[in-house]
């Protein structure tokens, strides 16, 4: 038999259900108010306000669709120095695993060769000194 938990339907790590509501077109008998000439009313200075703001606005949004554009554009182009080959062939995941592999093969020359320095020093060292010599 199952535990029962108090509380709402959620498992324990989950959040509950949105409850969104649902928009359906009602026609509406009642008619909106309309904003008589007198009740509202803008300045000539908060109408230029309003101008300004929007002249803002749309020049984000064409500064934003401008660099989408930029952006897709980088992506498109190929990057000088790598050799176009045929999407998806062998040639071009190889031409990506080399680069990975030859960075891995430094990393161990460098490191293995520093061990073997310093071993190698250790060695010169302790030699010089009589260090361990019985």
């Amino acid at each position: 038999m199952a535990k029962r938990v108090r509380g709402g339907s959620s498992r324990p790590g989950q959040r509950p259900r949105l409850q969104r509501r649902t928009t359906t077109a009602r026609p509406t008998t009642e008619s909106t108010p309309t904003p008589t000439a007198g009740s509202v009313s803008l300045t000539p200075t908060e109408e230029a306000r309003a101008a300004e703001l929007e002249a803002q606005i749309v020049a984000a949004e064409r500064a934003a669709d401008t660099n989408a554009a930029r952006a897709r554009e980088r992506s498109r182009r190929p990057v000088e120095g790598e050799v176009r080959v045929r999407s998806g062939s062998i040639a071009e995941r190889a031409s990506h695993e080399y680069a990975y592999v030859q960075r891995d093969v430094r990393r161990i020359v460098m490191i293995g060769g520093s061990l073997i320095a310093f071993l190698l020093a250790l060695w010169v060292v302790l030699q010089a000194t009589g260090v361990g010599r019985i």
